[in-house]
């Protein structure tokens, strides 16, 4: 009710603020790039600052793709900061050292189109507007590398707009709008909702969801996650997405499963929710059922299947083909000469038929992608995201998901990460610090198992290239 009103709060302003500038100027209302400039002019007061920042959000959601990159190429040309002014700001501050140079100095350096965003973040459901604009900006990216820093101050300037502390976490049942359970049956792409039936029984009594809302976009959730409340532990997620599955009193539950994390707003790619979220969703649970004992995860290695193809065809940045080739060469009876490319057909053919062949490759496999790393830490989303809310990794389950999509995506693996509440803190920082993925004692052979190909590689790329080195 409250954003409410303060939504036609500011379509009031905004309404009175384009009577006061019709008025005073004449607007060229066709050209985004005359109404930036004007937004970032002097001479107006509020109202008409929310008058101009409506036009140029309106203008935009008018705007085919083509017109889209022309608007972010014009705000990347244009709005950027004035490399004379910051070359003579530096040069002040270099001699002086005074405060008053520092902060000239700073204002030098940041860039025009950040004020920009932040008025047009004044516009009535402006915050939900720059979302969508990154979203759209983050698909012009690969072929127009250039915009790059455009979307460095975005997100910058999201990443301040959607800290943590703003964030609020509320539960989602059968009673929420129809409008946000519409949005959890088209947004999981985790696991795909099949209609209203499917998604009754995932919010059933013996399960919950949680999301993430900010203050701002009270009706658009950022971010869910889908818990089950079981006896035992499962080694596949087909049970807990059965929708014919008994129900289960969840007050003899003994463990939490965590079987589907989205995060619903591509504008906010990048951007962090916090470091300790599931332990927020655990405290929730412990506090309705204090008989759980265990919370733990059933989750996929989204990008495995990717970079086993893309190791496959000899390129690097992600699964090393030295290291798979390493890996799999003790598996060349079972699949033969090729047993990558052998892998992925028998996995396509019946992978339940195949499973004897398959089961220790594969885990193999899933493990030294865990343990991947790239230029921005470890390979896999999903386990950076468990690892930095301070869970380690327990277990890995092969034939775990034999959907279309897990099959696609992480070849049926799955991954259980365990949440141990008084040692999240522990773990979190060990992992800040070290960037490397915690995995219990259960998985130490497996693990070996792969540092040792690993090392095997290594020995042999210093081999060659010393043998290429110039004599002398």
């Amino acid at each position: 009710m409250r954003q409410g009103f303060l939504e036609r709060l500011r379509e009031a302003v905004a309404d009175r603020g384009r009577d006061l500038l019709a008025g005073r100027r004449t607007l060229d209302l066709r050209s985004p790039a005359h109404l930036c400039a004007e937004l970032l002019g002097e001479g107006h007061g509020e109202a008409s600052g929310v008058a101009l920042a409506r036009e140029i959000v309106r203008a935009y959601h008018g705007m085919d793709a083509p017109e889209r990159l022309a608007f972010f190429e014009m705000i990347e040309r244009d709005f950027g900061p004035d490399p004379g002014v910051i070359r003579a700001a530096s040069a002040r501050y270099l001699e002086t050292h005074s405060v008053e140079d520092y902060l000239a100095l700073s204002r030098a350096i940041e860039p025009r189109r950040q004020e920009l965003f932040r008025r047009l973040n004044m516009a009535p459901r402006g915050t939900r507007a720059l979302v969508g604009m990154r979203a759209d900006l983050l698909g012009f990216l690969r072929s127009h590398p250039d915009l790059r820093t455009v979307d460095a101050d975005l997100h910058h300037l999201l990443a301040s707009w959607f800290n943590r502390g703003f964030l609020q976490l509320r539960r989602i049942d059968w009673n929420s709008p129809v409008a946000l359970l519409e949005k959890l049956i088209v947004n999981d792409s985790v696991h795909e909702v099949r209609g209203f039936q499917d998604l009754r029984r995932r919010l059933a009594r013996d399960r919950r969801c949680f999301a993430l809302f900010h203050p701002v976009m009270p009706d658009e959730p950022l971010f869910f996650v889908e818990v089950a409340l079981v006896c035992g532990t499962p080694r596949s997620v087909g049970g807990l997405l059965d929708p014919a599955a008994p129900l289960l009193d969840p007050e003899t539950a003994e463990t939490a499963v965590f079987f589907s994390n989205c995060s619903l707003q591509p504008g906010l790619a990048g951007i962090s929710f916090g470091s300790f979220l599931v332990k927020q969703v655990i405290e929730e649970l412990r506090m309705e059922f204090p008989g759980l004992g265990r919370f733990t995860t059933l989750s996929p290695l989204p990008r495995l299947a990717l970079l086993l193809r893309s190791a496959l065809r000899g390129e690097t940045g992600g699964l090393e083909p030295d290291l798979l080739e390493a890996l799999l060469a003790e598996y060349s009876d079972p699949l033969g000469p090729a047993p990558g490319q052998a892998l992925l057909d028998l996995l396509e053919r019946d992978p339940v038929q195949n499973c004897e062949a398959l089961t220790r490759p594969l885990l193999a496999l899933g493990m030294a992608y865990l343990l991947g790393r790239g230029p921005r830490g470890l390979l896999d989303p999903e386990a950076a995201f468990h690892a930095s809310n301070g869970a380690c990794l327990e277990g890995l389950h092969a034939f775990a998901d034999l959907s279309g999509r897990g099959l696609a995506g992480s070849l049926g693996l799955m991954a259980s990460y365990l949440y141990v509440p008084e040692q999240l803190e522990q773990n979190h920082e060990t992992f800040v610090e070290t960037g490397d993925l915690p995995v219990s004692r259960s998985l130490s052979r497996l693990r070996r198992e792969v540092q040792s190909a690993a090392k095997t590689v290594r020995r042999r790329q210093r081999r060659n290239r010393t043998r290429e080195m110039p004599a002398g």
